[in-house]
């Protein structure tokens, strides 16, 4: 039976908003920095958004409103219902702000962060969640995948979905290689360089690729644990290691992660969180529990720590 919030009554999938491009180098930064430039203003949505955003970001119409999308789901800016309000978050301030620590997206530690917001977005990002979530096929077809999402929601116009596809495989796996081009199109998308989408044999075919992340650290995944913790359970104070490897939206989806790397992990929560969170196995019963003193939002004070041990890895 499937589960999880894209199943609720009265669910209504999201597939558009990215003008069919996908997430390109660049675009979040160039965001960031117009919203952080304009967010002293009473009311700056038009400043970031209207005619003069052509020529401030040096792009098409359709291309603005993709990367204001981009930016959004990724959680790098937000958009107030009601106002006239653009403002950055505190993820924006992390990686882009006059202390950001990583502008560039350089660290893969960044691009796991985005992922993980656009990929756990249910509300606004129904194939990106569907995906990684509740899509049980390792290996599959284009059009197969894309006949599967149409009879999850027949309401929806097969073409939007087509170009929803479209602009999800780009995402991750951007265009295979062919006799007619180059691979510009390939590396236009930092996320291909989590290699969680890998093109098979045949032009469209692709495979998930599960198993260990070498290149995720433990900050971001303690973060994407208490950020999926406040959505799935927020009174509870214990975790089950059922709902963190397999529930839809928990981070063993998510980073593609199977059971043995997920209780690595946990494994070292204790040390890596001052006992915050630990780890338990007793009379059989595997979870986590955690310290009520320890609130979900304190979520991104973990991934700081990623980052310091890779400046630290490369002053040595």
């Amino acid at each position: 039976m499937a589960r999880g919030p894209l199943y609720q009554q009265n669910y209504k999938p999201q597939f558009s908003g990215h003008e069919t491009f996908p997430l390109r180098y660049g675009w979040l930064k160039k965001c960031f920095d117009r919203v952080s430039q304009t967010e002293d203003e009473p009311a700056n949505k038009s400043l970031c958004w209207g005619d003069d955003a052509i020529a401030v970001f040096g792009v098409g119409k359709n291309m603005v409103a993709s990367i204001r999308h981009w930016a959004t789901v990724a959680g790098v800016i937000e958009e107030s219902a009601g106002t006239n309000r653009v403002t950055t978050t505190a993820l924006g301030k992390l990686l882009f702000g006059p202390d950001g620590v990583d502008p560039y997206l350089e660290n893969p530690n960044s691009l796991w962060l985005i992922h993980w917001k656009l990929a756990t977005d249910w509300k606004k990002k129904t194939t990106w969640y569907w995906a990684f979530s509740n899509y049980s096929a390792v290996t599959f077809e284009r059009d197969k995948f894309i006949e599967r999402l149409q009879s999850e929601w027949p309401s929806s116009a097969k073409a939007t979905i087509k170009n929803d596809v479209a602009c999800f495989l780009n995402t991750y796996a951007g265009q295979p290689v062919s006799g007619k081009g180059g691979r510009d199109d390939s590396l236009e998308s930092p996320l291909a360089e989590l290699g969680l989408i890998k093109h098979v044999s045949r032009r469209d075919e692709y495979r998930f690729v599960r198993g260990q992340k070498n290149t995720l650290g433990d900050g971001v995944f303690i973060c994407a644990l208490l950020e999926f913790w406040q959505e799935f359970s927020p009174a509870s104070s214990t975790l089950s290691f059922e709902a963190i490897a397999h529930e839809p939206g928990s981070p063993g989806r998510i980073f593609l992660l199977d059971e043995n790397d997920v209780a690595d992990r946990l494994f070292r929560l204790d040390a890596l969180t001052d006992n915050d969170l630990r780890w338990s196995e007793t009379a059989g019963l595997k979870q986590v529990i955690r310290n009520p003193d320890l609130e979900f939002d304190s979520a991104l004070d973990f991934v700081r720590n990623d980052f310091k041990s890779s400046d630290d890895r490369e002053a040595a």
